[in-house]
């Protein structure tokens, strides 16, 4: 990692575990100042002592509802504060509900709207004028779902990635000017905690497999290090796209 984020300040949204516990991990080893959050307080703690038992620095603020948006504005200003500054803004935290469309709840699709969609709007509203000052980078998780439409009933997750792709370029364009880069990164299958009752079941897992031209599902690692890329200089010439890490499965 060569300290390639030494002395930057990055904020990353749903650290408590998965892929945001992964990025704080690698940020912090590349010199970054971390500051994170996430709904839930133990693992949001548990990933702050592993970062610090490695030298990184870190600072967490939990439990934080980012679907709030009173809370997610008043997190990046507090946030802020600590360094009066933010050079990466790394929007990974995000809920999702799932069903059938014909019969899919109201109250499930806006519940997606505001836990994938929307704190994504507010953080990075909140979040954009210290990005102005310098130039800043901002990384969007989105998902395969957003291009291919499968892996089951997911009509709302399908919808919010695909927006989160969008939303990214319109970033990209806008901020431009300020030297802001935006780009998304759209993971396939990881194994994280929310989807273990998926990928532990041998035959859905076999059924992902099977798609997947590398033959592994992906590991929060996989995600966060090509975050860490982008987020570097070394990607200096990169904003506006999206990057696909699924081991194949799109392709196939």
């Amino acid at each position: 990692m060569a300290k390639m984020l030494q002395g930057k300040v990055a904020l990353i949204t749903g650290t408590g575990g998965g892929q945001g516990r992964a990025a704080a991990q690698y940020f912090a080893a590349a010199g970054a100042h971390v500051i994170g959050c996430d709904i839930k307080v133990d693992g949001n703690r548990e990933t702050a002592d592993l970062v610090r038992s490695k030298g990184g620095a870190i600072t967490t603020m939990e439990p934080v509802d980012l679907s709030n948006r009173t809370a997610a504005r008043a997190w990046v200003e507090q946030a802020a504060a600590l360094h009066n500054r933010i050079d990466i803004l790394y929007n990974n935290a995000s809920a999702a509900r799932f069903g059938e469309f014909e019969t899919l709840p109201v109250d499930d699709w806006d519940f997606t709207m505001r836990n994938e969609l929307d704190l994504v709007f507010t953080v990075t509203q909140c979040a954009w004028p210290y990005l102005k000052r310098r130039g800043g980078v901002i990384i969007n998780i989105a998902s395969i779902a957003a291009t291919n439409g499968a892996g089951g009933p997911q009509a709302a997750h399908n919808a919010t990635k695909g927006a989160i792709i969008s939303l990214t370029r319109g970033l990209a364009v806008e901020g431009g000017q300020y030297g802001i880069r935006a780009v998304s990164i759209s993971p396939g299958v990881i194994e994280t905690p929310p989807l273990a009752p998926y990928v532990n079941d041998p035959v859905i897992r076999e059924r992902f497999l099977s798609r997947n031209l590398i033959k592994r599902l992906g590991r929060p690692e996989d995600i966060a290090s090509a975050a860490l890329f982008l987020a570097s200089d070394d990607a200096g010439y990169i904003t506006g796209t999206n990057l696909v890490i699924d081991g194949g499965y799109t392709a196939s």
